[in-house]
């Protein structure tokens, strides 16, 4: 059997209840009507043992769809726009601050094309919109999924109007005007902004990537996982720590490196995972710590807005799977969260917006509160750019030296420059 014919044959088989195990077909469905959980794709993992190897993997395109066989498309031609395949750092000067030995950065801070982890799950559920023949698209967003829907919408050829609270971020907004979408600012929440999507999907018949697709869109988040895998030497990691908005990505991760071990591509460990919440909007956090099996829904406040949930769809889910990894769930201030930005910033040259912030603060939190064993290979989830965020840091990072044109004013600031980072240091280990 030529890898033409491999290719072409479909492994996903049905859609299934999350609870129950109640069998649906393979359409816009999102919600199970009989137990009213999530439904999820379900695949033939002999079909993909028969059709994959770490061999066939590695010959594919440099981007997501090496791992075709795993995701809910058909298409021969996926929507390719690059991304993918983003760097697994392996962190020297983060590390050492922090104590660990073995501790590793997947950046999807650079991923194509819109700079966060957004563009993996879109980039699947605009294909899979397209063969259901959906011609307009939407999303309810933060600002990370509204970027990348409308510019992959865009290079889809696909109509596209997507849905934002009013107050985000401007780096968020233009990042998505940019590509022209018709871009609906609700004066509200997440949470309210997504009611309101519901209501026009159900009125309209759009391609909501998070409502009536949700189903495959989240799928492109295990990508995160094969790609860590294969980038290890194809090894799974012993510890993983993500950040925590809706639940999905994390659960999907940990989907990823189950299916990987399921066919044979690695040998099976039990991968412990953490999750990173802002205490602002730490929904899935605080049921972590107060043993309870169900999510209380609360109202964000927190400047970590692309993770800012307050009543995350897969909190339940993701409780499941910190705790049978042994795994922990913690959340940290605003003032953390900045602090975080700031020492990924400049230990590792990584710029990553709140939600990359709050990850790499509650790594540090867990580290100090010996959840982590510096002997462990850690990775550490970054999903987006600090570039979209700028308003976080803005009068935390310091002012440029505003200098004459001459040497001796050159001399004079760097001296004084010099004179505030020994302050500082000095001031550090009192």
């Amino acid at each position: 059997m030529t890898q033409a014919t491999v290719t072409k044959a479909r492994t996903f088989t049905h859609l299934v209840s999350k609870e129950g195990g109640v069998k649906y077909p393979l359409e816009a469905l999102n919600v199970c009507e009989e137990t009213f959980s999530p439904l999820e794709v379900a695949y033939d993992y002999d079909a993909i043992r028969a059709q994959v190897s770490r061999e066939t993997i590695e010959a594919g395109p440099n981007s997501i769809w090496r791992y075709k066989a795993f995701l809910p498309v058909e298409s021969e031609n996926p929507i390719d726009v690059g991304t993918g395949m983003t760097p697994l750092v392996k962190s020297n000067r983060l590390a050492r601050r922090l104590g660990l030995k073995n501790l590793y950065i997947k950046n999807d801070a650079v991923n194509m094309p819109t700079l966060s982890f957004k563009d993996r799950v879109v980039s699947v559920a605009l294909t899979r919109a397209k063969e259901l023949g959906f011609s307009t698209v939407s999303c309810a967003s933060t600002g990370n999924l509204a970027n990348s829907t409308a510019a992959i919408a865009a290079r889809a050829g696909l109509d596209c109007c997507v849905f934002i609270p009013s107050d985000l971020e401007a780096g968020k907004v233009l990042g998505t005007l940019i590509y022209n979408p018709t871009l609906m600012a609700v004066k509200g929440n997440y949470d309210q902004v997504n009611r309101l999507c519901s209501e026009v999907a159900n009125t309209y018949g759009w391609g909501f990537v998070n409502i009536n697709l949700r189903a495959y869109y989240s799928e492109g988040s295990k990508t995160l996982g094969y790609e860590v895998a294969e980038q290890l030497g194809w090894k799974l990691p012993d510890h993983v720590v993500a950040p925590l908005a809706s639940g999905s990505l994390f659960t999907k991760i940990y989907k990823g490196f189950r299916e990987f071990a399921k066919v044979g591509l690695v040998d099976d460990k039990n991968v412990r995972f953490s999750g990173a919440q802002a205490e602002g909007c730490s929904p899935i956090s605080q049921a972590f710590k107060e043993g309870r099996d169900f999510i209380s829904p609360v109202k964000p406040n927190t400047i970590a807005k692309s993770i800012a949930i307050g009543n995350p769809a897969d909190g339940v889910y993701a409780l499941d799977v910190a705790r049978k990894t042994q795994g922990n769930i913690e959340d940290v201030t605003d003032a953390e969260i900045i602090e975080g930005m700031k020492l990924l910033a400049e230990t590792e040259g990584i710029f990553t917006e709140t939600a990359g912030g709050t990850t790499i603060a509650v790594l540090k939190k867990l580290v100090e509160a010996g959840k982590i064993n510096p002997d462990e290979t850690t990775v550490v989830y970054i999903t987006g750019n600090g570039l979209k965020t700028q308003e976080a840091v803005q009068g935390y990072v310091g002012e440029p030296l505003l200098i004459d044109p001459k040497l001796d004013s050159f001399e004079r600031a760097l001296e004084r420059s010099r004179t505030l980072e020994r302050l500082e240091w000095q001031q550090t280990i009192v």
